[in-house]
C-alpha cells in the first residue's frame, strides 16, 4: 500500500511536466504564426504574395484624360479654339454685312482723312486755328474731288455721239479684218454671232429692267454713303485725337499701353499708303493718258481719270483700266493702235511696279503680291468694289500693328527679366541671436 501512492505521485508529476511543455510549445507556435502574419515572406520575384485567404486585389483604372495620347489632346485643344475663332469671325462678318454701308463709308472717311490730315497739320503749324484749318482743307479736298467727277461726266457726255460713231466704224473695220484674217471667219458666222447677241439682249430685257431699278437703289445708297463719309471726315479731321483717346478707354487696362503705341504707327502707315498710292496713280494716269492721246484714242482724258481712280484697287484696278483703254483703242482706231496702247499700258505698269511703288511707298507699307491678290479677292467678295479698295490698306495696317505688338511684348518680357535679375535677395530674418 505504501508503494502505490509514491508511484501515483511520480505519474502525476510527469503528467504535470508534460502539460507545461505542451503549453510552451503551443505558445511558441502561436508566436511564430503572429510573426509570419506581420512579415509575410517575399517570392522569388521580390513581390509579396497576397494572403491565400484574401480575395485578389483589383488594379485602379487610370484617368481617361491620361489615357488619351498627348498629340490627340493637343490637336483637340487647337481644334476647339479654331472653332471658337471661326465662329467669332463668322459673327463679325454677319454684323459687318448688316451695316455694310456704314462700315464702307467710315473706311472711306479714314482714307480721305489720311489724305487730308497732313494739310490740316501744316496749316496748324502756320498758326491757323483748328476749325478754319479743318474747314479750308475739307472744302478744297471735296471741291477737287467734285470737279474731277464733273469733268469725267462732261467729257463722256460731250464725246458720246462721236464715240458711238467711232465704235460702229471700228466694229465694221473689225468685221472686215476678221473676214480677211487667216482665221477663216465667214460672213455667215459673223452674222450669226450678231444675231445671237441681239437675241440674248431681247431675252434678258426683264433682267436688264430689274437691274436698272436696282441701280436706282444703288444710286440712293451711294449718295447716302458719300454724305456719311463726308460727315465722318469732317469730324475726324477736327477731333481725331480726342476720338482716338476715347477709343483707348474701351481697351482693357493691361493692353492699353501696347495699343496706344500701335495706334500712331498704324496711322502713319495708312497715311503713307494713301499718299503714295495717290502719287503712283497720278503718274500712271498722266503717262498712260499722254500715250493714248498721241495715239489719237478718243476720250483720252476721261480714260486717264478712270486709270487714276482704278489705281486705288491694287493689281486688279490696273488690269481693268488698261483693258478698258485697249478696248476703246481697238473698236475706234483698229488693231495696230490697240497693240500700241497695250504696249504703253504694260510699260507704265512695269515702271510703276518695279520702281515707283518701292521708292514712293517704301518698306513700311510693302505687302507681298500674294497677300494683295488674296486680300483684294476676299474684299471684293465681301463688299464689292469698296471692299477691294479697303482690303490692301487694312492688311498693311494690320501688318504694322502685329509687328509692333510682337516687339512690344518681347521688350516688356525682357524688361521684366532684367528687373527680376536686379532684385536684391531678402534680408535674413532676425532670430534674436544678436549680441547684447
Amino acid at each position: 500500500m505504501s508503494r502505490v501512492p509514491g508511484w501515483l505521485g511520480r505519474l502525476g508529476a510527469g503528467l504535470t511536466a508534460a502539460s507545461e511543455r505542451w503549453s510552451e510549445r503551443r505558445a511558441e507556435v502561436a508566436r511564430q504564426d503572429a510573426e509570419r502574419d506581420a512579415h509575410p515572406p517575399e517570392s522569388a520575384t521580390g513581390q509579396v504574395p497576397p494572403p491565400p485567404d484574401h480575395p485578389p486585389l483589383v488594379q485602379p483604372r487610370p484617368d481617361p484624360a491620361q489615357a488619351v495620347p498627348w498629340g490627340v489632346r493637343v490637336a483637340a485643344e487647337v481644334g476647339w479654339r479654331l472653332l471658337v475663332l471661326a465662329g467669332t469671325v463668322w459673327v463679325l462678318m454677319r454684323v459687318i454685312s448688316a451695316v455694310q454701308l456704314v462700315v464702307l463709308a467710315f473706311a472711306a472717311s479714314l482714307l480721305m482723312t489720311a489724305l487730308l490730315q497732313p494739310t490740316v497739320a501744316r496749316l496748324r503749324r502756320y498758326g491757323v486755328p483748328r476749325g478754319p484749318a479743318t474747314a479750308l482743307t475739307a472744302v478744297l479736298g471735296f471741291v477737287v474731288m467734285g470737279l474731277i467727277g464733273w469733268f469725267v461726266t462732261w467729257q463722256v457726255m460731250e464725246n458720246i455721239d462721236n464715240l458711238s460713231d467711232q465704235i460702229q466704224d471700228g466694229i465694221e473695220e473689225l468685221r472686215r479684218w476678221l473676214l480677211d484674217s487667216p482665221f477663216h471667219v465667214t460672213d455667215k458666222q459673223i452674222n450669226e454671232i450678231a444675231a445671237n447677241l441681239r437675241e440674248a439682249v431681247g431675252a434678258n430685257t426683264d433682267q436688264i429692267t430689274s437691274a436698272g431699278l436696282e441701280g436706282v437703289t444703288v444710286v440712293v445708297e451711294t449718295l447716302t454713303g458719300i454724305l456719311l463719309a463726308v460727315f465722318s471726315t469732317l469730324f475726324l479731321l477736327y477731333d481725331g485725337r480726342r476720338i482716338w483717346e476715347w477709343s483707348l478707354k474701351l481697351v482693357p487696362a493691361a493692353a492699353r499701353p501696347g495699343v496706344a503705341g500701335a495706334g500712331p504707327r498704324a496711322w502713319r502707315t495708312l497715311t503713307a499708303y494713301v499718299r503714295g498710292t495717290v502719287v503712283v496713280a497720278l503718274i500712271d494716269a498722266i503717262f498712260i493718258g499722254l500715250g493714248i492721246y498721241f495715239l489719237d484714242v478718243p476720250m483720252a482724258v476721261p480714260l486717264a481719270v478712270f486709270i487714276f481712280l482704278f489705281a486705288f484697287i491694287p493689281l486688279v484696278g490696273a488690269v481693268v483700266s488698261g483693258a478698258l483703254a485697249v478696248v476703246v483703242a481697238l473698236v475706234t482706231q483698229g488693231v495696230f493702235t490697240a497693240v500700241m496702247t497695250l504696249a504703253v499700258v504694260l510699260a507704265v505698269q512695269q515702271i510703276e511696279g518695279h520702281i515707283l511703288q518701292p521708292f514712293i511707298l517704301g518698306r513700311a507699307v510693302r505687302v507681298h503680291p500674294l497677300a494683295v491678290v488674296l486680300s483684294v479677292t476676299a474684299g471684293g467678295m465681301i463688299a464689292g468694289i469698296g471692299g477691294a479698295v479697303v482690303a490692301v490698306p487694312l492688311v498693311a495696317v494690320t501688318n504694322t500693328v502685329v509687328g509692333y505688338l510682337r516687339g512690344y511684348s518681347e521688350e516688356v518680357a525682357r524688361a521684366r527679366l532684367v528687373a527680376e535679375s536686379k532684385t536684391p535677395p531678402p534680408a535674413p530674418a532676425d532670430n534674436g541671436t544678436e549680441a547684447s
